[in-house]
């Protein structure tokens, strides 16, 4: 598996890749902040200027059924704010 899990497509990430020109991405939890901006830039054939990583913890959860009550966690994840230099853009909707 690659270091690039998916991207973070939201309103909120939108947003800030048409107006700051940065973009989000979950990527594997080992990776640091070269290997990502190398992935990104093979990937995507960007230059890349910044990355930013946040890890999550994932929360625990619990729902009440006919069995009893169920509880379990979210997995934990890493996210990678990706900004880009000059006039790059990356289209995620290009494939669709």
């Amino acid at each position: 598996m690659g270091i690039i899990i998916k991207p973070v497509v939201t309103e909120k990430m939108t947003v800030q890749g048409e107006k700051l020109n940065r973009y989000g991405f979950i990527v594997d939890r080992d990776a640091n902040k070269l290997q990502i901006k190398e992935a990104v830039e093979a990937a995507y054939n960007v230059t890349v200027a910044d990355v930013n990583t946040v890890n999550y913890h994932g929360k625990r959860k619990s729902r009440y059924t006919k069995a009893g009550i169920l509880s379990g966690r979210m997995n934990h994840y890493k996210k990678a704010y990706v900004t880009l230099q000059g006039e790059d853009k990356i289209d995620f909707y290009s494939n669709i």
